[in-house]
Formats: structure tokens, sequence, C-alpha cells
């Protein structure tokens, strides 16, 4: 019996993140003893709401961005996104000298389209639950001749997405689980190769919110499975269904998919921002929710959590946090 090779391999992860270093930040691993003794165990949280654009995306665009040909890079790239990825190929475009066409949902967070719009991209709009955002960025790349960097459905982002992770060990040691939110699938499955590159028998937990259990489901059924487009305060994981790819390299390396509700995860960006005194989005913060909320089973002596970024404005902050649940 043959194993079809994944689309990534650790050495995929390590050249990334020798690509990576010198232009993404290498963020700080925090630890809290009131979160410690909260979820009895050792949590050590690698802050992506530090990385440079606020959120771990940036990893991804930049190392597909950075491997284009000069004549492709002339005619500039094009990306479909809620709002980090397109903040993340928007400034590596700008680093890398070239021009970017971001297709963004209407109902996209004002913040996140205001940054994206300040790193110098060009917005298109699209209605989320009608229009198919993957058909029209693929239509306009080809009218003008534009690189596309999908979000997570591509090698190089996927691989980029890993180096956080492996930062995390390098920095953190040994870990028996890391969990991470789950979205498009790229960032966790970059994580998992990452850890399981070095540690094979670490835990790799994936965090979805439950109104969008995509993973999850595709997961339990063996294939990818499709569901309406949800509705959720986690907008960075409000997908209708797993990239093929992503897919692929889940299925062989998370070990389980959590669900936390919207009041789970507005109760852990309160926490994080009152105990840990840092801001991290909803989407951000699923994974820390899974944890207060005591959802993950068997929780292992020590945990590493992804906390995938931090953009969000203060009036959506205050509208999501302000009273008590």
């Amino acid at each position: 019996m043959t194993t079809t090779p994944l689309p990534i391999t650790f050495d995929d992860v390590r050249d990334a993140a020798a690509r990576l270093k010198g232009v993404a930040h290498r963020t700080p691993v925090l630890r809290s003893r009131t979160l410690d003794r909260i979820v009895g165990a050792e949590v050590l949280l690698k802050c992506e709401n530090f990385q440079r654009v606020g959120a771990f995306k940036f990893r991804g665009a930049y190392n597909a961005a950075s491997r284009l040909a000069p004549e492709q890079l002339a005619r500039g790239i094009a990306a479909y996104s809620s709002g980090n990825h397109a903040q993340a190929v928007a400034l590596a475009a700008r680093e890398l000298g070239t021009t970017a066409v971001i297709v963004m949902p209407e109902d996209a967070p004002r913040s996140k389209r205001a940054a994206t719009e300040g790193y110098g991209a060009e917005i298109v709009t699209y209605d989320r639950y009608t229009g198919d955002r993957v058909a029209i960025a693929e239509a306009l790349a080809a009218d003008r001749g534009l690189a596309l960097i999908p979000p997570y459905e591509h090698p190089h982002v996927m691989a980029g997405q890993g180096t956080a992770a492996l930062e995390l060990l390098e920095e953190a040691g040994e870990l028996d689980a890391l969990l991470a939110p789950v979205g498009g699938g790229g960032l966790i499955a970059g994580s998992a190769t990452a850890v399981k590159g070095l540690r094979p028998g670490i835990r790799v937990v994936g965090v979805e919110p439950e109104a969008g259990d995509d993973t999850k489901r595709s997961l339990e059924a063996g294939r990818r499975v499709e569901i309406p487009v949800p509705r959720t305060i986690a907008d960075g994981q409000a997908l209708h269904t797993p990239g093929e790819l992503t897919f692929s390299v889940n299925r062989r390396l998370v070990d389980a998919i959590e669900l936390v509700s919207d009041d789970e995860i507005r109760a852990a960006m309160r926490f994080a921002f009152e105990r840990l005194k840092i801001v991290v989005e909803p989407s951000g913060a699923t994974p820390l929710a899974a944890l207060l909320a005591g959802r993950v089973d068997d929780l292992p002596r020590r945990v590493g959590v992804i906390v995938s970024g931090g953009n969000i404005d203060s009036g959506r902050f205050a509208e999501l946090c302000g009273d008590a649940v």
C-alpha cells in the first residue's frame, strides 16, 4: 500500500522560517499562573496578535509572495480574504515592491478593510452569502495577469503559517498538545506539520466555532463536507468547507476538533483582556475559549496555544465584551 505524499513537509516549514527571518516578527510566548490554575495545565500562548498586520497570516503571505518570479511580481498579486490575509498580502506586496488587489466581503470588519487599504491595496467587494469569492478572484487575476495567493489553499502559505508553531516549540521545549484555530485549515495544517516533525507524539487539536464546524464534520465523514456559510462572531472562521490541500494534511495529522460557542469566545476575549492584558479577536480566541470552557478532554500537562490574531477595533471589542454573559 502506498501513501499519497502530503503537499507540505517539515523541511518546507523550516525553509519558510529561514525566508521569514528578519521579516516577520518572532512573537512572544506568554504564561499566566491564573490560566494554568483554571485549566489545570501549563499553558503557553504563542501571541500572533503581535505579528505584523496583527495576525499569523503575514507569515504565509510573505513566504508565498517572495517566491514569485520578478516578472510576475511586477504584474502584481491578487487575493481573497475577510481581513487578515487581505492585510498580509497587501503588506507583503508593499514589502516586495509590487501591488495587490484584494477581494473582500462587503461586511468585512471596517478596521480590517481600512488597514488593507492603508497598506496600499485595491479592494473589490462581494456579498459573502451569495457570491463566490474564489471565482471572483480567479477571474480578476486572469483578467489582469496577477498572481493569486489564496488564504490557505497553497503549500507555501501553509508552510509559512507553520513557522509560528515551530517557533513555539523552539522556545517552549517539550509540549504534550497544541491547540490552534481552524478556518480554512492552513494554520493548523502548517502547525501540525511543524510540531509532528519534531515531536511525533504531540496531540494536535483544532478549534472551530459551533456554527462553523465544517472541518469537524469533514474529519468525521472522511471527506470534505459543505455547510451553509456560518454566522458567527469569529469572522475569520466563517467558511463553508475546508480547503482540499489543507484537508489532505489535517485528516492525517490533526487528532481532534473541538467546538466553542460565541458566548465562550466572548468570555475568552474578556479573560485575555482583563487577566493577560492582551487584545484578541474572536477567531484568535477560540483555542483559549476551548480551554476555559473545559472542551478539551484529558488535557495533558503542557499545552501550546496559537493565539492567531488581534485585529478588532475598539467599538467592536466593546460591543462583544462590554457586558458579562
